[in-house]
């Protein structure tokens, strides 16, 4: 019954965001509330809630911390020129934008947290999908995915806790897996490149010609006559009325570049911090090196970073505040869904519902497919990371799946490679708290990215699965 009950709540929850009956933080919290009722144990609600809500608070307030320090990075200019590298690589062309945010995220992935990826790649692409009129869950459907395969770095989580969980060294579980996850992460710029020429086919070729600012608006005027170094406009094929109407969905004046080029962010922000800008590099460096050799909890390092990039960059008080409250919208939005997702997850774990779906799916596994035990565990991982915790999958399935593969001849090293597989997809998880800061910051409903992402996902996971297999890793 339980584990019906489990497969019932999770599907419910993902049908009524996908339809946009519920918003996400009403369904996360509403949906297991009434599903906990259902199994007999509502008067139990409290303490998974309350659990949940425990083992989520720390990763709460690494967010919290790290949007404000990473909002603060943005407004005095740390990233601006790598916001200026990648639009002159992208070129307005929408098939080199969309592979320019794959490459963008996958570079930015290498410090192994989500949620600093998805800042700061949002932070340095929305404003051109938004101009040139693109489709933002493109955006974040590649960003996801990008983040997925290269989540599976030793730092990154998923590898350390399959160490973990089968008492193996990290470094013989991931170095082997490099050829399947270059495979999975050249399967994902090849899937930037299609989406890239399906957005080209939908607005047009686009380049960059002259920008006129005026009363506060940009004006798009058609392409032809001047150079790409001229500035920047949007113009297509067709000409002036294409042009015209490519402009009319790409944003307002609040999003407007500045005269003689577009940056993305505005290059004469009062918030600008030129002569510190070393500074603020080499504490970002610090604070992730920080991060990859585990030298204080993460969230200990984002709440010094904040305080510290704070007090040096804005010592007046007033401009403290403003800085607080010009982010308060994203720490409100995604600090509020990791605690609901507390609540989901809490029941989930607390009712039992996670540990019968995970025997009853390795219950089912017929005894013939022992010997292929690592195909079994790299097919499982795709779903079972998209609908659990990782630490869920690590430490309650994978454990259970070596035991059986042992028991066939196959080595747990083989097991805890393939459950790596799914990781492009969990990253899309709605349990997963850095997709909503994704999400969050670019303006995209949850279910919209879900039903969006979920395929292409799925199918990088298939490939790095199919290149394993190829390679004799898995």
């Amino acid at each position: 019954m339980l584990t019906v009950l489990g497969f019932a709540m999770i599907a419910t929850f993902l049908v009524l965001i996908m339809l946009k009956k519920m918003s996400p933080i009403a369904a996360l919290v509403l949906i297991p509330a009434l599903f906990c009722v259902a199994v007999g144990q509502g008067a139990q609600l409290g303490d998974y809630v309350i659990e949940g809500v425990g083992k989520l608070a720390p990763t709460a307030a690494m967010l919290m911390f790290a949007i404000v320090y990473f909002g603060v990075m943005i407004d005095v200019g740390l990233f601006d020129p790598i916001v200026r590298g990648i639009l002159r690589f992208c070129k307005a062309d929408p098939v080199r934008v969309v592979v320019g945010t794959a490459v963008l995220a996958a570079i930015v992935s290498l410090d192994g947290d989500g949620s600093t990826t998805f800042m700061i790649t949002v932070s340095a692409m929305y404003p051109l999908y938004k101009r040139l009129g693109m489709s933002l869950v493109v955006m974040t459907g590649v960003a996801a995915t990008a983040n997925g395969v290269m989540n599976t770095l030793p730092w990154g989580g998923p590898t350390a806790r399959a160490a973990t969980a089968l008492k193996l060294d990290a470094g013989d579980i991931f170095v082997p897996m490099i050829p399947a996850l270059g495979v999975g992460l050249l399967g994902v710029f090849v899937l930037a490149y299609v989406l890239g020429r399906r957005e080209r086919k939908r607005i047009g070729y686009l380049r960059m010609d002259e920008v006129l600012v005026r009363d506060s608006e940009t004006v798009l005027v058609a392409a032809g006559g001047g150079s790409a170094d001229d500035g920047v406009t949007v113009g297509t094929k067709t000409g002036a009325e294409t042009g015209a109407k490519a402009g009319s969905g790409a944003g307002t004046g609040e999003d407007a570049p500045a005269e003689g080029g577009f940056r993305g962010l505005d290059p004469k922000r009062p918030t600008l911090r030129p002569g510190l800008y070393w500074f603020n590099a080499g504490l970002t460096v610090a604070l992730l090196a920080a991060m990859i050799m585990e030298l204080l909890p993460i969230p200990v390092l984002f709440l010094l970073g904040a305080a510290l990039a704070l007090t040096v960059n804005f010592p007046h008080m007033g401009d403290q505040k403003a800085r607080i409250a010009a982010h308060a919208d994203n720490v409100l939005n995604v600090t509020g869904m990791v605690f609901a997702a507390a609540v989901f997850t809490g029941v989930l774990t607390g009712t039992g519902m996670v540990k019968h779906m995970a025997d009853w799916l390795v219950g089912a596994i017929p005894e013939g497919m022992g010997p292929h035990m690592a195909l079994v565990t790299g097919v499982l991982s795709i779903p079972l990371t998209y609908f659990m915790s990782n630490d869920g999958f690590y430490f309650g399935v994978v454990p259970v799946l070596a035991e059986a593969g042992a028991a066939h001849g196959v080595s747990p090293l083989e097991i805890a490679r393939a459950s790596l597989v799914g990781q492009a997809l969990h990253m899309s998880s709605p349990l997963v708290p850095a997709v909503y800061v994704l999400v969050g910051m670019a303006k995209v409903e949850f279910g919209d990215h879900t039903r969006f992402t979920v395929k292409w996902a799925a199918l990088t996971s298939l490939v790095v699965l199919a290149a394993g297999i190829l390679f004799g890793i898995i």
